[in-house]
């Protein structure tokens, strides 16, 4: 996002070191390239919010902190395994 700083959470740099180094480019991609892509907001009375970017079968899981200027990358992980 516009001079939004990206920080990971230990899950979220665990998670991304299991993939391959094509899977973890198209990840630093997409994550570089917000706010475009495959962007949601979770359902939930999270606060702050949750959102979550689609990159193919592999969801990230974020929290916008607009005050920090901060994007927080909370967990990565595939489609089946990410919401449990």
């Amino acid at each position: 996002m516009d001079n939004f700083r990206l920080s990971f959470s230990k899950t979220a740099t665990k998670a991304i070191l299991k993939y391959d180094k094509t899977t973890r480019d198209r990840i630093y991609k997409a994550l570089n390239a917000l706010p475009y892509g495959d962007v949601k907001r979770l359902k939930g009375n999270q606060v702050p919010p949750q959102y979550r970017l689609r990159v193919g079968s592999i969801r990230i899981i974020f929290i916008k902190d607009p005050i920090k200027q901060q994007l927080l990358i909370q967990d990565i992980d595939t489609r089946g395994d990410i919401y449990k």
